[in-house]
């Protein structure tokens, strides 16, 4: 495999940045097993450091992290700095805020709009930066984000963050984040089967020429814990007929979704970091989209999530 393989899935501006559809997700990093629990078993550094590289050698210019996913001895910020610095030039580093974690892993209550500073500052601290190209405010709930996300619009003003966008939100929350401050990308759970009630949000996305980013599109249900390994026969046959696996008939089927979807799969084993880079160039037929749509839409109102 070479780096223009990642190509094959074309591209899309967050902001003035331009990415490739294909980026890499960071959760799964800092630790072996399950991420974001307490006493996680930390990931052999080199180990870490191997992947990373790995993935800007074959086109990766879109990461996904957290000043959150950590597990002991590890952080997965500080690991893409050791990895990265002097970071390229078209690298375009996402990280979040919002929800936080103690020393020890416990996670605390999401910060509030005066404490979104510090959490910006952390993740300057720690990836050895000046400015975060994308910070996205991450929520649980349905209730108002305007002063939270109004703290960041500031924080953008100041030049401490250059691009906005959400994760884990609604419909109604980037109409009010949209009537702050630009919005350039949303974050939520989607997938095949996997919260298909997203469809009509992923569209108006488009329609506004916001980035849409599925996180656990191959987990699905397994979330941080990883996939669950109960693939469908649908899937499965899809899967035989290209050769493929199935993770990447998963993430083959959230790009085909529309242009402006972005994939951000996450792993620590270089493999499966090869195996993911090359689902970009896996194009599925009408046939075959039209079967997994089916099998998504089956899960509409099951609350699959």
């Amino acid at each position: 495999m070479t780096s223009q393989t990642i190509t094959a899935a074309g591209t899309w501006k967050l902001g003035d940045r331009r990415v490739n559809r294909i980026g890499f997700g960071a959760m799964r990093l800092a630790q072996n097993g399950e991420a974001l629990v307490s006493g996680a078993v930390p990931r052999d550094r080199g180990q870490a450091v191997e992947v990373l590289r790995r993935a800007v050698d074959l086109g990766v210019n879109h990461i996904d992290t957290a000043a959150f996913y950590f597990s002991p001895l590890r952080s997965a910020n500080e690991l893409i700095n050791r990895a990265l610095a002097p970071y390229p030039e078209d690298l375009v580093i996402t990280t979040k805020v919002g929800p936080g974690r103690g020393p020890s892993g416990e996670w605390l209550p999401h910060a509030r709009p005066e404490q979104l500073r510090g959490q910006v500052e952390e993740n300057l601290r720690q990836l050895g930066r000046d400015h975060l190209d994308v910070v996205n405010l991450r929520i649980v709930g349905s209730d108002s984000i305007a002063e939270r996300f109004g703290a960041l619009a500031e924080l953008r003003q100041a030049g401490l963050v250059r691009h906005l966008g959400l994760s884990n939100v609604r419909p109604h929350h980037l109409d009010e984040a949209l009537a702050i401050a630009p919005v350039v990308c949303v974050q939520n759970m989607y997938g095949i089967g996997v919260q298909p009630e997203q469809d009509a949000f992923l569209r108006t996305c488009g329609e506004r020429g916001v980035a849409f980013v599925p996180f656990y599109s191959i987990a699905g249900t397994g979330r941080q814990a990883g996939a669950v390994g109960d693939d469908s026969a649908e899937v499965l046959e899809v899967a035989r007929a290209h050769g493929a696996s199935a993770a990447q008939v998963r993430l083959a089927w959230t790009l085909q979704r529309g242009p402006h979807v972005l994939a951000i799969p996450g792993t620590g084993d270089p493999e499966h970091l090869a195996a993911n880079v090359a689902a970009g160039a896996l194009r599925l037929t009408t046939a075959e989209l039209a079967v997994l749509d089916s099998l998504h839409t089956l899960h509409r109102g099951s609350g699959a999530s």
